[in-house]
This record gives C-alpha cells, sequence and structure tokens, in this order.
C-alpha cells in the first residue's frame, strides 16, 4: 500500500513548471467597459437584495432593475446567451412588478 504524501509544492510553482500562457489566462475582460458595468449592476443588485430583506417595495425592486439591466448588457457585450436569457426574463419579471404596483 502506498503511503499518501503532503503536497509541498505550490500552486504558482506548479504553474509555472508547465510553462502556459492558457493557465493564466482569464476568460472574463478586467479594465473595459463590460468590467465597470459588472461591478456597478452587482452592486445595484447587492443593494436591492438589502432593500428587500427590510422590506422597502417598491424601492428594492426598482434597484434590483437596473442591476439586471446592467448584466443583461454584460450578456451582450460578452454574447453570452445565458446572461441575456436570465437577465432579459428578471427585467421583466421586474419591471411587472413595478408597472403593477402603481397602475393597479
Amino acid at each position: 500500500m502506498s503511503e499518501i504524501k503532503p503536497i509541498t509544492e505550490k500552486l504558482d510553482e506548479k504553474i509555472k513548471k508547465l510553462n502556459s500562457s492558457r493557465v493564466f489566462k482569464k476568460i472574463t475582460p478586467k479594465g473595459d467597459l463590460s468590467w465597470y458595468i459588472k461591478w456597478a449592476a452587482s452592486a445595484f443588485l447587492i443593494i436591492g437584495m438589502m432593500l428587500a430583506s427590510v422590506n422597502l417595495f417598491p424601492y428594492n425592486i426598482m434597484v434590483a432593475s437596473v442591476g439586471v439591466f446592467g448584466w443583461l448588457i454584460v450578456g451582450m457585450l460578452w454574447h453570452d446567451r445565458a446572461l441575456i436569457v436570465l437577465n432579459a426574463i428578471s427585467l421583466a419579471i421586474y419591471l411587472m412588478g413595478v408597472i403593477g404596483h402603481y397602475f393597479q
């Protein structure tokens, strides 16, 4: 039976040994327009959740709608169909809630 030895080599050392640029490459861009939109949209979504937790309707939906709209834009910039579909449907649902609140 072989003995299990602890890992002594660090991940950075293993990656360096591979000598591959693929390992370091990120899929999502950093520093471009989509990067700023996704972080701003994420902040709006978190604030919307905080407003929902203290039951500040319809403000929570309005703020979250801005975040969802931002992520919809990011999905379009990235050509990511899953983000587009999810956030387009979410935006429609949120907007129906706001419209229902003010016009019913």
